[in-house]
């Protein structure tokens, strides 16, 4: 077992790890739905309420932070120290959208609910390019008759948004050190994708897999470190599985919890992984052999 400090429990499904400049973590609760922080001394502070089922978070250039909210997608209960999550009834079902959030006011901006007249199903994850943009995966709400899952690439104004690439069941999402390489993951079949990029929201060629897990695994988020692997959550097994850009697993740390759902890295050197356990509702950390890739906010 890799050794892992316990930063936070008792959250209602954690996700969405934002490593801040003073120490503390930004994460989600889906099922508080909250955003909420962890302080440097472990006080959980619970920001504000963010209905529906907010997912992936990212820092974007004007300091909001920008949610990925899959719409009440999923229902959970914690029960025997786990959280066991489903697909929603439909009746509770809100429809997904992308959000900003300002954390001066806790204002919740909307800032989209579609694209080309297709509704976002279930968006999950986000990651932020140098150029201001974002790009975020739609996982899909399974009784979502119109879903499109994939990737999109949006403006943080609001005023821009389109499909990028079509994959089933997309999940966490990350770019290479240049820029030039999307990454995302595909839940059920535990494959990590990747394109290169032509240009921002536009991709070179098909996509390719880039590595598959073992049966029997699943794959929830990622986070790119500064050498260009990519770190990958691993449902079932419960692990952080570490891919180099060649394609081969160079390193792999279980967690001891089958619900690992994201990971980030922060701390001076960016050398320390804070990674959520959803499934246990806790948040752990532990020093990274490698520092993390700087994001672009």
């Amino acid at each position: 077992m890799t050794t892992f400090q316990c930063l936070a429990r008792a959250l209602a499904f954690p996700e969405g790890p934002i490593a801040m400049p003073d120490g503390s973590l930004l994460v989600v609760e889906m099922f508080g739905p909250y955003l909420t922080r962890i302080h440097v001394d472990a006080r959980v502070e619970r920001l504000c309420r963010v209905p529906g089922g907010p997912n992936g978070i990212a820092m974007g250039p004007d300091g909001r932070v920008y949610a990925c909210n899959n719409g009440a997608a999923f229902s959970g209960v914690y029960r025997n120290g786990n959280w066991d999550l489903w697909y929603s009834d439909a009746s509770t079902y809100i429809g997904g959208s992308i959000q900003a959030i300002d954390l001066a006011t806790y204002t919740i901006e909307t800032l989209y609910t579609q694209c080309d007249g297709v509704p976002l199903s279930a968006p999950n994850d986000i990651v932020f390019d140098a150029h201001g943009g974002f790009y975020f995966t739609d996982l899909g709400y399974a009784h979502d008759t119109t879903k499109r899952t994939g990737v999109y690439y949006a403006s943080p104004r609001g005023d821009a948004i389109r499909f990028v690439v079509g994959s089933e069941s997309a999940n966490g999402v990350g770019l290479s050190p240049d820029g030039e390489t999307l990454y995302w993951n595909i839940t059920p079949t535990a494959q990590v994708m990747m394109c290169r990029l032509a240009a921002p929201g536009v991709v070179a060629h098909a996509p390719q897999q880039l590595y598959r897990f073992a049966e029997g695994c699943m794959l929830d988020s990622l986070a790119v470190d500064n050498a260009g692997n990519v770190c990958v959550a691993v449902l079932g097994a419960g692990a952080i599985g570490v891919i180099t850009p060649a394609g081969e697993l160079c390193a792999y740390y279980p967690t001891g919890s089958s619900g690992t759902t994201n990971i980030c890295f922060g701390g001076a050197d960016r050398c320390t992984a804070f990674v959520t356990l959803g499934g246990s509702g806790e948040v752990v950390s532990m020093r990274w052999p490698r520092s993390g890739l700087a994001l672009a906010w």
